[in-house]
C-alpha cells in the first residue's frame, strides 16, 4: 500500500543535501591524510592497556585522490540508543557513499539496534527503500534499541553473523554509550583478526558528544529549534496572560547544553545550568531561593509571571543529591534481587537503614513521590532514570513554600502560580533542519570514505560547521581518544567522556552576562517553527552554541 505523506514531506524528499567540497568534487573516492598519533582524554595508561590494538591511532582528514575503481563491499549499519533528527540522512549518505565507490556494494540495515545485529535480523537497502526516508525525522527506517554490546559472547555472535553475510564493516550510529560499545567491538574485532572494521557516527540531541574534532552531535540543532519554538510560544502566552510562572524541563541528563542553547535562542527569565549549580556547590534549598528571589523581584514590579528552564539532569548536579544518587546506585546494584521483592514503604526503610548519615538525612527530607522516583527501575547502566524525576514540579512546590513563608512575614505581596512542562520526545524525531540534513548526510558519506580507507575504531568527523558546507572539513578521530574511566554498576568502566557545559566558555558567558536583564525584563525572543525554504540566514543557520564557541 502506498504510504501517505504530507505536502511538506513530499517536497522535502527532493532536497539534495550539500557535501564538503572534497566529496562534492571527488565523491567518496578520496585518500586519507594521516595526522599525529593520539591519546585518551584521561586515564591514559589504563585505557591503553584495555585497547592495545586501537589506542594511539592518528587523526585522519580527507583530500583528493586519483580516480580508481574500488572493490564492491558489504557494510552493516545500526541505529543505537534514543532517536535524533537526521539519522535517516546518515544512512542515506552512507548508502550513496558506498554506491559511489562501487555500485555493486551493499548496505545491510540491522533491525531494532544492536539486538538485530546479534539476532541477525536485517534488511538490504535499495534505491527505492532509501528514497522513502531521505530528509525525514525518526529512526523508523530500521528501528533502534538500547541493547549493549559489551560481552565477548555478543562480539563473537556479531562476527559470526557478519561473516555469514560477507559483511566486512559496521557503522554504529549512536551517542557516547553506543560509540563506547563501538570502540570495544572494534578492539575485539582487531584482536580476533576478524577483518571486520567498525566506524561510529556522533548522535545525540543532548549535545554532550563533542570535542575539538566533533563540533556537534547530530540532531542537537533540530531538537533545540523545536524546543525553542515551543518555549517562545509559552513566553508569548505568559506575556499575554501575565499570571503564570512556567517551569519547563528540557532533555539533557548529564549536561545542560539543550537548556543553554534554548536560553540563547529565546531569552527566558531564568535558566538553571546544572554545571553551574555543581561548581557553586549549591544546595537544593539555595537553588529554590534563587528562583524565589527573581519571582519576588518581578512581583514587586507588578509582574506575577515568568519562564524558567530546568535541565533534565539538574537533580544529579546538586552536591547532596549527587552523593545520595551515587550511594543509591551502588547500593541497588549490589542488592537488586532482594530490593525488587520489597513494598514501596519497605524499600524506603531498607535504603534509609543503609545510607550514610548525611545522605539518609537528604533522602528523608524529600517528598515521598520523589523518594520513590529515585528508587524506580534503573537504566541499562544501573543509574537513576532522571527523566522520570519530576524536578520541575518539585521546584514549583518548593518555590511556592518559600514565597508563602515570605508572604506570612510580609516580605512578599505578589502571586505565584506555577505550571509545569517537559519537552523531550517532541524534538527527537522532528524532520531535520537544513543544517542537520546536510551534516548527517555528510557524516554518512564520510563514514563510507573511512571504511574505504581501511580504518577501524574511528568516529566520523565533519568540522568547520559555522562555515558554508563546501568549506566543511571531513575526516575521522579514534574512538579511544574520547575515552576515560567512570563508575558503572559499582566498578570502574571505560566509556566515552561526556562533554559538559564549560563555565569558562562563550555560550555560558553570554547567558551569565544577560542573566539580570533577562530576569527582570521581557527580553523574550520568539524563534517560530523551523524553516526549510527561504533566505539562507533563516534556513541554514546552525546553533547559537557553535556560533559562539567558534567565533
Amino acid at each position: 500500500m502506498e504510504r501517505a505523506v504530507s505536502a511538506l514531506q513530499a517536497v522535502r524528499s527532493a532536497y539534495k543535501p550539500k557535501l564538503p567540497k572534497v566529496f562534492s568534487t571527488h565523491g567518496s573516492k578520496v585518500k586519507a591524510s594521516v595526522g599525529e598519533s593520539t591519546s585518551s582524554i584521561s586515564d591514559q595508561d589504563q585505557i591503553k592497556a584495555l585497547f592495545p590494538n586501537t589506542y594511539g591511532l592518528p587523526v585522519i582528514s580527507f583530500e583528493a585522490a586519483a580516480e580508481g575503481e574500488s572493490a564492491a563491499i558489504k557494510v552493516g549499519v545500526i541505529l543505537s540508543g534514543g532517536q535524533a533528527p537526521g539519522g535517516h540522512n546518515v544512512i542515506a549518505g552512507l548508502y550513496d557513499g558506498l554506491k559511489n565507490l562501487n555500485n555493486n556494494s551493499e548496505l545491510y540495515g540491522f533491525l531494532r539496534g544492536p539486538s538485530g545485529l546479534i539476532d541477525n535480523e536485517y534488511v538490504v537497502f535499495t534505491n527505492d527503500f532509501i528514497n522513502e526516508y531521505r530528509n525525514t525525522g525518526g529512526f523508523d527506517i530500521i528501528g533502534s534499541g538500547r541493547t549493549k554490546l559489551e560481552t565477548e559472547e555478543q562480539f563473537d555472535k556479531v562476527i559470526t553473523n557478519c561473516k555469514s553475510l560477507g559483511i566486512t564493516a559496521l557503522v554504529v550510529i549512536g551517542g557516547d554509550d553506543s560509540n563506547t560499545n563501538a570502540c570495544m567491538l572494534a578492539e575485539y574485532c582487531m584482536k580476533k583478526e576478524s577483518g571486520i572494521r567498525v566506524i561510529g557516527c556522533p548522535k545525540t540531541i543532548d549535545g554532550d558528544l563533542k570535542n575539538d574534532w566533533i563540533e556537534a552531535s547530530f540532531g542537537f540543532d533540530t531538537a533545540t529549534k523545536v524546543y525553542a519554538e515551543l518555549i517562545g510560544n509559552i513566553q508569548r502566552d505568559a506575556n499575554s496572560a501575565k499570571k503564570y510562572w512556567h517551569f519547563i524541563k528540557l532533555m539533557g541528563r548529564s549536561a545542560s547544553h539543550i537548556a543553554l542553547e534554548c536560553a540563547l535562542k529565546t531569552r527566558p527569565n531564568i535558566t538553571l545550568i546544572s554545571e553551574e549549580v555543581a561548581e557553586k556547590k549549591m544546595t537544593l534549598k539555595e537553588v529554590v531561593v534563587e528562583i524565589a528571589e527573581v519571582v519576588k523581584r518581578r512581583a514587586e514590579a507588578g509582574k506575577d509571571f515568568g519562564v524558567v528552564l530546568v535541565p533534565e539532569g539538574l537533580i544529579e548536579f546538586i552536591p547532596e543529591m549527587k552523593k545520595l544518587i551515587s550511594e543509591l546506585n551502588d547500593l541497588l546494584a549490589s542488592e537488586t534481587q532482594y530490593f525488587e521483592t520489597l513494598s514501596n514503604i519497605d524499600k524506603v526503610q531498607f535504603v534509609n537503614s543503609r545510607l550514610s548519615d548525611d545522605t539518609s538525612k537528604a533522602f528523608s527530607s524529600l517528598p515521598a513521590t520523589l523518594q520513590l522516583q529515585l528508587l524506580a527501575d534503573r537504566d541499562p547502566h544501573g543509574n537513576v532514570q532522571v527523566s522520570r524525576i519530576e524536578t520541575e514540579k518539585l521546584l514549583i512546590d518548593m518555590v511556592d513554600d518559600v514565597v508563602s513563608e515570605w508572604k506570612v512575614k510580609g516580605q512578599f505581596k505578589g502571586k505565584f502560580s506555577g505550571l509545569n512542562h517537559f519537552f523531550g520526545y517532541e524534538g527527537r524525531c522532528a524532520a531535520p533542519s537544513n543544517f542537520d540534513a546536510d551534516y548527517c548526510y555528510s557524516l554518512g558519506f564520510n563514514a563510507a570514505a573511512l571504511i574505504n580507507s581501511g580504518t577501524s575504531g574511528y568516529l566520523s568527523s565533519v568540522r568547520n560547521l559555522t562555515k558554508p558546507v563546501e568549506q566543511w572539513v571531513a575526516g575521522g578521530i579514534p574512538l579511544t581518544m574520547m575515552m576515560n574511566l567512570e563508575r558503572r554498576h559499582g566498578k570502574d568502566t571505560p566509556v566515552i567522556k561526556k562533554a559538559l557545559v564549560e563555565l569558562h566558555g562563550k555560550p555560558y558567558h553570554e547567558l551569565a552576562y544577560n542573566r539580570k536583564k533577562w530576569a527582570d525584563e521581557e527580553a523574550y525572543v520568539y524563534p517560530g517553527p523551523i524553516q526549510y525554504f527561504g533566505p539562507s540566514e533563516v534556513c541554514d543557520s546552525t546553533t547559537e552554541t557553535i556560533k559562539l564557541e567558534r567565533s
